[in-house]
């Protein structure tokens, strides 16, 4: 396929059954996921920074993880969408213009302002990601946008109470923008979940927890479940367990 099919697919895996995406951080763990089946590859900022030598947040050169989407992209046959973090800096018509050369068909673009720690203006950011929809409308490429609410995440400054409302308040904006699907990372619990499947018009990407299994989150009506940097750090438990017992 090329890169606007891919897109297309993507954006179509978004209705009906629910999207699971086990999220990998190299070539052989993006292998993995779309031999075991699953119809789409995600990649995980926090787990290919690592593996870079760099931290998670814009830690790392945006050239060094872009190649490392691109490998992945290029090696896998299903649409790979990408963690872009918060753009890196770049404007909307150069990010997608990278997007496109590295072959992804979709990203995640998260609200945190990661120079000044704190969550980005709303309204601006919805903005930004209006120029982001505009320039890949431009290309011809329909990219899928996962519009990333980081509210819930509790040193981007806002209190616990505001947490929901905040978060639907953004997501109906980044709707508004052109995302297809908003992202409210760090939910943990039913009732907040289904409020934002219920005020949001818009796919929902949620996260499992002890409250929240796959089954939970299918029947609260979320389109799209990923997983973060779990399956790298399992990996790397698994590994380190076993290099102690080779020592001892």
């Amino acid at each position: 396929m090329d890169i606007t099919a891919r897109a297309e697919k993507l954006r179509a895996l978004h209705s009906g059954e629910m999207l699971v995406l086990p999220n990998a951080w190299d070539v052989a763990s993006a292998t993995v996921v779309a031999e075991a089946g699953f119809p789409a590859v995600a990649t995980t900022s926090a787990a290919i920074a690592a593996m870079l030598g760099y931290d998670d947040g814009e830690g790392a050169p945006w050239q060094e993880m872009f190649a490392a989407a691109g490998r992945i992209a290029r090696a896998v046959p299903v649409p790979v969408t990408i963690d872009a973090e918060a753009g890196y800096g770049l404007r909307p018509r150069e990010l997608v213009n990278r997007l496109l050369e590295i072959e992804v068909a979709g990203c995640n673009l998260e609200d945190t302002d990661h120079r000044t720690g704190g969550l980005a203006g709303a309204e601006a950011h919805a903005e930004w990601l209006a120029a982001v929809r505009a320039a890949a409308s431009d290309a011809g490429v329909p990219l899928v946008l996962n519009a990333r609410v980081d509210t819930f995440l509790p040193d981007r400054g806002i209190p616990e109470p505001d947490r929901l409302a905040e978060a639907i308040r953004r997501g109906r904006l980044y709707r508004a923008a052109g995302a297809d699907c908003v992202y409210p990372i760090g939910v943990r619990d039913r009732h907040t979940i289904t409020a934002l499947v219920a005020e949001v018009p818009a796919p929902i990407n949620g996260n499992t927890s002890d409250e929240l299994d796959l089954a939970t989150l299918r029947a609260a009506g979320v389109a799209r479940v990923s997983y973060g940097p779990s399956f790298y750090r399992a990996a790397l438990a698994n590994f380190a367990t076993a290099a102690r017992r080779l020592r001892s």
